[in-house]
């Protein structure tokens, strides 16, 4: 039965098993099901994870002062709100899945978009997704090992399942990976709550004397590491782009969730580091690895477990997170020809992106296996803020080639100007600081032209390939019970 039911699914077009859908589902396609509430909890969760917890001296060593550092956090707020302000007309005027993406594809072309997907996808998105499901995997094992740290084979184990887990349910279900998005951002979230309450209680008690301009750094190349350090902890503004295709009233919601969030978040920020700063001297942040633990230490006892716990449980919600959007930009990716077509196809029973969704979560697994993850994604870490600043460019180069589009919203240049020269600076210092690091990150980023050349640019392949892969896609569709998007 299974044989002739699914033989004559094709492998763009629905069929078949999608014919059974009743009429509300509109085909076989990605639905909008995530309403604004929905929209603050992805870019909330994506953007908090386990570095406000565990060690914000990336900003402070760089700086040399707790006021200067508190500076660059709110600095860094501003400069990822004015991104997101740019990439909310993006989003809003080409409305597809894949964020900047798709908005360098349609600017610039496919060599040059091609090129960001290659690193995005194959690199930075599943190394930083096996990266948080280790943080996890630790924190979650603290408490059987309160004095030293968890086995590695036991903490790639749990980091496994935890990818396992999630991946189960962002196949099976949008609705339930947006469940477990809200679910777990509010958790981080009263976490956050109890250390800032714990501050401003200090700060009542005039616990003040660590905030002075004392050791303040000048040297400007210092000082941009230091806003390298405290944008990398609100990178994933932009995610809800990626899968702006399953939000409800996008005009709306997309604008309006990118302003919530990154104010909330911006505020946390800096009151969970002035609450940390109550307490803890420059020296003892500089030497803790995990800051909010050390915190928790001072302030609560023998309930200190509750911070570990909480750190576990943001990293977790930052793991579905990552997996959720990153799938989407395989997807999108898949879309436009320039990954595996099977990537763009829809489980048909359960309409969610389940191959895109397994791709992720493979490579994910494949780099659990790898010491060198941290150093793969510091020689690439770079090119995320390139392809950033590309995204943004493509705002005022489409103004000027295609001045036609509609734009439910419409920025003022100088926003986009101001993010690109901004970009542009924080890109170049940390080249000029760490050129060795730059260099692995340009090797492995041209990896991708070959690639380019065999796989995209290269059209008239023999026909015995075009069998061999058409054969392949359709035996996987068959096994997942997928068909393309109608």
């Amino acid at each position: 039965m299974a044989e002739s039911q699914y033989d004559s699914l094709p492998l763009r077009e629905g069929g078949g098993a999608a014919d059974k859908k009743d009429d509300d589902s509109k085909g076989v396609k990605l639905q909008a099901k995530m309403s604004l509430l929905n929209g603050i909890t992805v870019i909330v969760g994506s953007i908090i994870g386990s570095g406000i917890f565990i060690s914000p001296t990336g900003v402070l060593e760089n700086t040399g002062s707790i006021n200067l550092s508190l500076v660059v956090w709110v600095a860094s707020g501003v400069f990822s709100m004015v991104g997101a302000y740019c990439y909310a007309e993006l989003g809003c005027m080409i409305n597809k899945s894949g964020a900047d993406y798709a908005y360098i594809m349609d600017t610039f072309g496919p060599f040059l978009a091609f090129m960001r997907l290659w690193v995005e996808c194959m690199i930075v998105r599943p190394c930083s997704q096996t990266v948080v499901a280790l943080t996890f995997s630790v924190y979650a094992l603290k408490p059987f090992y309160p004095t030293c740290e968890p086995p590695y084979t036991s903490a790639a184990l749990l980091a496994a399942v935890s990818i396992c887990v999630l991946t189960f349910v962002n196949c099976y279900s949008v609705t339930w990976a947006t469940r477990v998005q809200d679910i777990f951002t509010f958790a981080k979230l009263l976490a956050l709550v109890i250390i800032i309450i714990t501050g401003i209680y200090m700060l009542a008690l005039g616990e003040t004397a660590n905030f002075t301009w004392d050791n303040t750094q000048t040297d400007v190349t210092k000082i941009a590491l230091s806003f390298y350090s405290g944008l990398f902890a609100y990178n994933g503004w932009n995610y809800l782009n990626f899968i702006i295709e399953e939000l409800k009233d996008p005009v709306r919601n997309l604008p309006r969730a990118i302003a919530i969030s990154i104010i909330l978040v911006t505020l946390v920020y800096v009151l969970t580091n002035i609450a940390f700063y109550t307490t803890l001297s420059p020296m003892e942040v500089l030497s803790s690895n995990a800051v909010a633990v050390s915190f928790a230490q001072v302030h609560y006892g023998y309930m200190a477990w509750i911070i570990p716990m909480f750190v576990a449980m943001s990293t977790f919600g930052g793991l579905n997170g990552i997996l959720l959007t990153s799938s989407r930009l395989f997807y999108a990716g898949a879309r436009e020809g320039q990954m595996p077509e099977i990537l763009t196809m829809i489980q048909v029973n359960r309409l969610t992106p389940a191959p895109a969704v397994l791709f992720v979560a493979l490579l994910s697994l494949v780099y659990l296996t790898s010491s060198d993850i941290f150093a793969l994604i510091n020689y690439v870490g770079f090119a995320t803020w390139l392809s950033i600043g590309a995204g943004v460019l493509c705002l005022p180069v489409l103004r000027w080639t295609q001045p036609n589009l509609v734009r439910p919203i419409r920025v003022n240049l100088f926003w986009p100007i101001i993010y690109i020269i901004a970009t542009i600076f924080i890109t170049i210092m940390p080249m000029i600081a760490k050129p060795v690091e730059t260099g692995f990150g340009l090797i492995i980023i041209l990896s991708g032209v070959p690639v380019y050349l065999v796989c995209i640019a290269w059209k008239k392949k023999p026909a015995v390939i075009n069998k061999s892969i058409a054969a392949a896609t359709r035996q996987v569709q068959k096994l997942m019970m997928v068909v393309g998007e109608e």
